[in-house]
């Protein structure tokens, strides 16, 4: 078994010094490095126009993600278009919801949101104002849970893509000497094989969160070694942890 020293993290970098990584790294010694493999790209005005989208049709948003509320309310800025005090939020959490408050009075807006977090929690506030014409900003890749949500309850909503979810692509001046790459999306695993197409695995332990991704690594034929959630460890860094407690002590 090969000894750790340097892991990958395809995330943008921890906004504390107070993350799990940290404390991983410090005490097994190892070097810890955030650097996404994707990275989001806005969709302008003139190119969204061409979804033939009128965003001042909806009365009502809903929003899975922080990155669909600052495209949204970019591109209404980039339009001219004057949200009115009306326009109701549906949140898929609580920190979505909260998020809200960068743009708007949230205190005298109509903001909804599951205690859950659970996308099909927050189809029962959205069923219960099922007269209203719903907004769903997204990317140009994401997943489908909540559009088939709103299909079997037969809810009028219009999906806009108002951003890309791009490969953040490594320069020729980059190391690419790692030990660990832990990922977080089925993107992630098409950006390290766009710039890598002959990436040989050989002893690097690869790491995902959530189902999709897992399948995309043994889709790609990549072997998986680090899998989150599970029953030990809910969380990536919970994963990596028990993963490097298994190895061999360095001397």
């Amino acid at each position: 078994m090969v000894s750790i020293k340097k892991v990958l993290v395809s995330q943008p970098k921890p906004t504390t010094e107070k993350s799990p990584y940290y404390d991983i790294a410090e005490k097994y010694g190892v070097q810890i490095e955030f650097r996404p493999f994707i990275k989001v790209e806005p969709v302008v005005a003139k190119d969204f126009r061409t979804q033939k989208i009128n965003i001042s049709d909806h009365t009502a948003v809903i929003f899975t993600a922080k990155t669909a509320i600052d495209h949204f309310f970019r591109l209404c800025e980039e339009m001219r278009i004057q949200i009115p005090e009306s326009m109701k939020y549906f949140c898929v959490t609580e920190a979505i919801a909260v998020y809200l408050q960068k743009y708007i009075v949230y205190r005298k807006r109509k903001i909804f949101f599951p205690a859950s977090g659970k996308m099909e929690d927050l189809i029962i506030p959205i069923n219960k104002h099922n007269k209203e014409n719903f907004l769903v900003p997204v990317s140009d890749v994401h997943k489908e849970d909540l559009i088939h949500l709103l299909d079997q309850k037969k809810i009028k909503y219009a999906k806009a893509v108002m951003y890309r979810t791009v490969s953040n692509d490594f320069t020729p001046e980059e190391k690419f000497d790692y030990d660990v790459l832990l990922f977080f999306s089925p993107a992630g695993i098409a950006s390290l094989l766009k710039n890598f197409p002959n990436f040989e695995q050989g002893e690097i332990a690869i790491g995902t969160f959530g189902p999709t991704t897992a399948k995309a690594v043994k889709d790609a034929g990549l072997r998986l070694d680090i899998e989150a959630p599970n029953p030990e460890a809910p969380s990536m860094t919970g994963a990596l942890e028990n993963y490097l407690k298994k190895l061999p002590k360095r001397k």
